[in-house]
């Protein structure tokens, strides 16, 4: 078993190839593209190339004699810097399947290259639900979350409970714009209004004009459309401002339970969001919890992560079955027509438009009082079953959807 890493790029190669099977270049290439260095490098980065290698281990690619090869890279959240990546791991590297990919402006790129060059593309960390919509496209699989399903659990629940007006804090980039406006649609739909809205740079540092924006609206939900490193320091400043003593709420549309260990339960209590995994949830999620910490400087596995090793696994399993990594396309209409299971997202399926289709779970973050041991962060509020948890979708606008 060999392991390169350098400061860019990280490699993983394990087994060697099956007999007959049709790999390119006799090998399945699997590249784990994401921020590694910046705000999202907690949720995904290097943890997420963990999660890809131990599907490959769990998957028994050496037992069935297949040849897979792990590569990492950070986009740097740059459009630019993505698309070379990828463009060069096709190209030159002959990688089959790009994996992960959060920032949405970067994974929107993604799909139309690995569309061009007929390769894989398996969304955990990027949230935009236009990837499944008018961006669909018969080579992607969006596996863990979209700003869709983040809108319609945090926002029904928050209207619900008595949170019916808002007002936007919004990272200015194609992901923030998404979960703004998913989330609007569901808070109207439910019978809320929306007050006004706030677009920040992204990445940002200094949210104060932003939130005091907020305050003087007077809505009773402030909803932060943004995610990281940003949504942690917007509620760290919200709670030095003291804006939540005036009665007002935030909504976090998209918190990691990494942020959750940012901020601290002290500061993060009473959060109310909407997560596809939770390490804690049953005994399978805490055994691999368990496995994966030590690799990961101790951290629990974010659902982006929990996502990669979900759709790495599933991906080995369509390639095994058809023998093959060479047409991307028949690769994921494998995928699409095997039903999903694995110890950490159960059973599930992937629907024609590339949604990958599970339950979501509405949780709240408890008082630092109630938490028992370390990372003992949510308690359960609400299940989402899987037939509610997505968009519809005759509603998505999917060009691969008829009727």
């Amino acid at each position: 078993m060999k392991v390169l890493i350098s400061v860019t790029s990280i490699a993983f190669v394990v087994g060697c190839t099956m007999a007959h099977a049709q790999y390119t270049e006799g090998t399945i290439k699997i590249g784990v593209m994401n921020d590694m260095s910046g705000l999202y490098s907690d949720i995904s980065g290097r943890g997420s190339v963990v999660a890809a290698r131990m599907a490959v281990e769990d998957f028994g690619a050496v037992a069935k004699g297949m040849k897979v090869e792990i590569v990492g890279a950070d986009h740097q959240n740059k459009p630019d810097v993505g698309s070379n990546i990828v463009r060069s791991w096709i190209d030159l590297d002959k990688v089959d399947v790009i994996v992960d990919v959060p920032t949405s402006s970067i994974a929107l790129a993604v799909n139309e290259i690995v569309r061009e060059k007929n390769k894989v593309f398996l969304v955990s960390g990027a949230a935009a639900s236009d990837l499944t919509g008018p961006k669909c496209s018969p080579n992607t699989v969006h596996w863990t979350y979209d700003t869709w399903a983040t809108a319609n659990g945090t926002g029904k629940a928050m209207v619900k409970t008595g949170g019916d007006t808002w007002f936007f804090v919004t990272a200015d980039y194609a992901f923030g714009h998404a979960l703004e406006r998913d989330t609007a649609a569901i808070v109207e739909a439910n019978g809320g209004k929306v007050l006004g809205r706030v677009r920040h740079p992204f990445p940002g540092t200094d949210f104060s004009s932003f939130l005091l924006q907020a305050q003087a609206s007077k809505a009773k939900v402030i909803g932060l459309a943004n995610a990281g490193g940003d949504t942690v320091n917007s509620i760290k400043q919200a709670a030095e401002f003291g804006l939540t003593q005036g009665g007002q709420n935030l909504a976090g549309l998209l918190v990691f339970i990494n942020d959750v260990h940012a901020l601290g339960l002290k500061t993060a209590q009473g959060l109310v969001l909407t997560e596809a995994f939770y390490w804690d949830r049953n005994e399978d999620s805490r055994a691999f919890a368990k496995r994966f910490a030590p690799q990961a400087r101790s951290n629990m596995p974010s659902m982006v992560q929990a996502g990669v090793y979900s759709a790495v696994t599933h991906y080995l399993k369509a390639v095994e079955a058809l023998k093959s990594d060479a047409d991307g396309k028949a690769v994921v209409a494998k995928m699409k027509a095997m039903q999903t299971n694995d110890p950490l997202f159960g059973t599930g399926t992937i629907r024609v438009d590339g949604r990958k289709v599970h339950d979501m779970f509405l949780y709240e973050v408890k008082k630092p009082e109630e938490s028992k041991a370390p990372w003992d962060y949510y308690k359960l509020r609400a299940t989402i079953p899987a037939t509610q948890a997505f968009r519809p979708l005759n509603e998505g606008f999917c060009p691969m959807v008829s009727g």
